[in-house]
């Protein structure tokens, strides 16, 4: 699954809305905000939006007539462990 997370990561409007969103912190953010600080057109927005949560990246929460879209730290976490998770096995690391 990491392959898959990683893949949606690596278009560059869903890292940048990734990226926006890890800014925006544990609430995160409207998806009108979003759009007008990304300059993203709606439908483009909501196709990438929907391959993000897809993958579990992000979450999305209504609040009355918003729509907040929330990133999903412990997914986040578990990505970066992955990585991390064979860091030096081959080699020593420098510090």
């Amino acid at each position: 699954m990491a392959a898959k997370k990683l893949a949606e990561l690596g278009h560059v409007t869903r890292l940048s809305i990734f990226r926006y969103l890890v800014k925006a912190g544990d609430g995160g953010a409207p998806v009108g905000h979003i759009q007008d600080e990304l300059g993203i057109p709606g439908s483009t927005l909501s196709h990438h939006i929907s391959r993000l949560m897809a993958v579990g990246l992000i979450k999305q929460v209504r609040e009355s007539r918003t729509l907040y879209c929330i990133p999903q730290f412990d997914v986040l976490d578990e990505l970066v462990e992955f990585l991390r998770s064979e860091c030096c096995t081959e080699a020593k690391c420098k510090k």
